[in-house]
């Protein structure tokens, strides 16, 4: 393997499964921690390797759309917290609402009052969490092609799947039409800013994304999309108790690995739900019988981007459990400045490698 990162092309480019695999490993992290410090780190990661591999596509330029809409999760957290309370306990009180008188039936909820440092701290770490999961995906939205990701799905999953894309694909085709829409405006000196420009952007771009739906329908309807093949009652049946069997033993296995009484039982009744569960897609996979024409592959490249991911939620989870649990989890009361553990911080860092060995775009 070459130092230098090639160019990518057809043949070469990363699994998008591989990057939403890197993604939602650094928002697995991102769960395990509310020290803002590094969750800074994983959006700082994130953003860098967005920055590095994301293409010219529309999708790629969602990735400060999420950006936002993570600040206003904060902006959110923290007006919900002055306007409703906190049961964190505080001493620095920072002003005084005038507080409304509930009934009795409502005792526990409270409207204005008293707003300390201490709860409005904790507001902010909280959200800063989610935030930064947000972000997360954010960049697995910008960086994998969601056509791409539709054609690796188990053809089980086909339909389902057809339906996820087009909800994530939505979110990056709204931003790219209001981008074109503000840019034709200042073309022709009209202002791109303000609640009247809003308003003059708002009609077309929903009417792009009714035409466009109807444009996808046709599509999918012209592609026989669900159109399924005969098969015997037997094999649905099969696959029913499979695949409802195996989701109920996921679902007992994992409970089992949460809980410290269960812990035996956890593993293996993970495994075989997943086994289960994995036979019965097989199974249903063929009643869409299909072919896929030229399957992405799965080389070195694109199980290093995955298992940066990966070792990046195992670290900080191990972190999390460990020594460095409390600054993982600053406290509030009392008020002290989070610091930054070491190797929670270097496990972070281990997210760059996508940045470094993912093939280059073209046009880079």
């Amino acid at each position: 393997m070459r130092l230098r990162a090639p160019e990518a092309h057809r043949s070469n480019a990363v699994h998008a499964g591989a990057w939403w695999l890197w993604a939602l490993g650094l928002a697995t992290a991102a769960s395990r921690t509310t020290n803002p410090l590094l969750l800074g780190l994983l959006v700082a990661v994130a953003g860098y390797v967005v920055a590095a591999r994301r293409t010219d596509a529309p999708w790629a330029r969602s990735y400060g759309a999420f950006l936002k809409l993570g600040l206003a999760v904060i902006v959110i957290r923290v007006v919900f917290s002055v306007a409703l309370g906190s049961p964190i306990p505080g001493t620095h009180v920072l002003l005084t609402l005038p507080e409304v008188p509930l009934p009795r039936w409502a005792q526990g909820v409270r409207i204005g009052g008293r707003v300390t440092a201490e709860q409005l701290v904790f507001a902010v770490y909280d959200g800063a969490k989610l935030a930064a999961m947000l972000v997360c995906v954010g960049a697995a939205n910008a960086l994998a092609s969601p056509a791409r990701l539709l054609k690796s799905l188990p053809g089980a999953l086909y339909e389902a799947g057809v339906a996820v894309v087009v909800a994530m694909t939505f979110a990056p085709n709204l931003v790219a039409d209001v981008a074109r829409l503000r840019t034709a405006r200042r073309l022709r000196g009209r202002p791109a800013g303000g609640v009247r420009a809003v308003l003059a952007i708002g009609l077309p771009v929903l009417e792009g994304a009714l035409e466009r739906s109807v444009a996808v329908a046709a599509s999918m309807d012209a592609r026989g999309y669900g159109r399924t093949a005969a098969v015997p009652a037997a094999v649905r049946h099969t696959t029913t108790v499979l695949t409802l069997g195996g989701l109920l033993g996921v679902c007992a296995g994992t409970y089992g690995l949460l809980a410290v009484e269960g812990a035996g039982y956890g593993v293996p009744l993970l495994a075989a739900g997943a086994a289960a569960a994995l036979a019965g897609l097989w199974l249903g996979g063929r009643r869409t019988p299909r072919t896929r024409y030229r399957p992405d592959r799965w080389g070195v490249r694109t199980w290093l981007v995955a298992a940066s991911g990966a070792a990046v939620a195992v670290l900080v989870a191990v972190a999390a459990a460990g020594p460095d649990a409390e600054a993982l989890r600053p406290g509030v009361t009392p008020l002290v400045a989070p610091g930054l553990p070491l190797w929670p911080a270097l496990s972070v860092l281990v997210g760059l490698l996508p940045a470094f060995v993912a093939p280059v775009p073209k046009d880079r």
